[in-house]
């Protein structure tokens, strides 16, 4: 086995005010995979994200990406694209759609140096073809405030993959949305990733959500976090709505969801772990 794209080892992180949300916490991830986060509110699954994109900087232990420790300088210690969606899709209200699209190329490297004779050619051209991937076709020319929540969070797909990230970072993209909206978005998602292969940590405390996109799902405990349970999803891709409701999805994420309820209960590393 070669090394993997991103490693989490013994990896702790307290809090000034003394409250620990990480506790040695191990977790490998090879390039171009797609994991879950879920687990109990609180237990640390945006901490790890924030460590990913060397937001935070561990207390203890290693965090390393593309074989680099990751420093709170942030991504550039790492020398890998970064795509962030988060729940809330904040978009600049001055901006249009396409323009807030293209705003990792005028910000990343390499893009960024060929912004000024890009920007009104290739960019937006790529920017648009995004938009229309993710259904907002002859939308690039409208405002924030003229779209729906639904069509915002699309458009922050886009924005989060515009620059061919190497690494996705996704907490609870959906969460604020309705249900129809949120399975419609899975898919697009899912179609998005198939073709560009970002290697991507999701947070999420939808669990059919996790079992729809993931190829694994990784369980938290309740804080101070560590990974409980590391599970393969076996099924197939693309997957499909249909598919959610079938026996064996409703299972995995049955089972999903009693370990949650186990990690809520306080105890032992070792008691929980059992």
């Amino acid at each position: 086995m070669g090394d993997p794209f991103i490693d989490l080892s013994d990896v702790s992180l307290r809090y000034g005010g003394g409250t620990v949300a990480l506790d040695r916490t191990n977790l490998r991830i090879d390039q171009g995979d797609f994991v879950a986060l879920v687990g109990p509110s609180g237990c640390g699954k945006s901490t790890i994200l924030k460590l990913v994109a060397g937001l935070l900087q561990p207390s203890a232990g290693a965090v390393i990406v593309a074989k680099r420790e990751v420093a709170a300088a942030g991504a550039e210690a790492a020398r890998v694209r970064i795509g962030l969606a988060f729940q809330n899709p904040t978009m600049l209200p001055w901006l249009t759609i396409r323009e807030n699209v293209m705003i990792p190329l005028k910000i990343v490297e390499p893009f960024r140096q060929d912004w000024a004779k890009k920007k009104g050619g290739e960019y937006a051209e790529r920017a648009e073809a995004l938009l229309e991937q993710v259904g907002l076709k002859g939308f690039g020319d409208k405002r924030p405030w003229q779209l729906s929540g639904g069509m915002l969070q699309r458009a922050s797909l886009c924005r989060a993959l515009v620059h061919e990230p190497q690494l996705l970072l996704l907490d609870e993209p959906f969460g604020a949305l309705d249900q129809f909206t949120r399975e419609e978005l899975w898919a697009i998602l899912q179609t998005l990733w198939m073709r560009q292969r970002p290697t991507v940590l999701l947070v999420t405390h939808d669990l059919r959500e996790s079992a729809y996109l993931a190829n694994r799902i990784c369980v938290m405990s309740a804080r101070p976090g560590r990974i409980l349970e590391d599970r393969d999803v076996p099924f197939e891709r693309p997957r499909t709505l249909e598919m959610s409701y079938a026996p064996e999805f409703a299972t995995l994420v049955q089972q999903l969801r009693m370990r949650i309820a186990h990690a809520r209960t306080p105890g032992t590393p070792e008691e929980q772990a059992a």
